[in-house]
């Protein structure tokens, strides 16, 4: 049976990465769709589900898209985790439905959506259409792909670092980096340590956009 975000697990990691300031948190995500895109499997469980909680907490109505229907399987590393059920197939010119994308990360998840035209048309659509978009770990090899990346700043895990300079950007150590110099704004961090300001910096950047 496929797992479901709203479980009691997917709470506690929400609880642990906000406790004590949960409720001060005024970014507000109501009415908007966030869309989370990743390959039926290989995708880095903790990456997908610590956003999409963050996402559900603030308001907003978060969505799974993969190139295949029915369920996803992520990954703990190396070892499978939960499956997940998939809201839509992605739509090459589907960007237009949604208000900002995540991008998780887990080596297989993005090298295979990086082989795969409507999964990087779809991307490619957030940046034409200026909305803006998160991406965490090994997820910037999809962002490669799509020719994005030129002249933007931004982080990964560390052994994406030669292919985004390689495809023209501005690579940094950082925990996360909020880069607006282009026709979107797009967030990025390097690992799963990272995510507690990954989250906060998304939904952050999702509600003012």
């Amino acid at each position: 049976m496929a797992a479901q975000f709203q479980s009691q697990v997917a709470g506690y990691r929400l609880k642990s990465l906000y406790e004590g300031k949960g409720a001060a948190m005024t970014n507000d995500l109501s009415g908007k769709t966030i869309v989370f895109l990743v390959a039926p499997e290989g995708v880095e469980q903790v990456e997908l589900t610590e956003p999409w909680a963050a996402v559900e907490q603030a308001g907003g109505t978060p969505r799974l898209v993969s190139t295949k229907s029915g369920e996803i399987q992520a990954f703990n590393h190396l070892d499978k985790g939960d499956t997940f059920s998939v809201d839509a197939e992605v739509a090459a010119d589907a960007a237009a439905d949604y208000d900002a994308l995540v991008l998780p990360g887990g080596v297989a998840n993005p090298d295979f959506l990086r082989t795969q035209p409507s999964a990087i048309q779809f991307t490619k659509g957030f940046f034409d259409a200026g909305k803006p978009v998160a991406v965490i770990c090994h997820g910037p090899w999809t962002l490669v792909e799509a020719d994005v990346v030129r002249g933007r700043t931004i982080t990964s895990w560390p052994s994406v670092q030669t292919d985004l300079r390689n495809a023209g950007a501005i690579w940094v150590d950082e925990e996360v980096v909020v880069d607006d110099d282009g026709p979107n704004t797009v967030v990025s961090s390097r690992k799963p340590d990272d995510l507690k300001a990954f989250c906060g910096t998304l939904v952050e950047t999702f509600a003012a956009a």
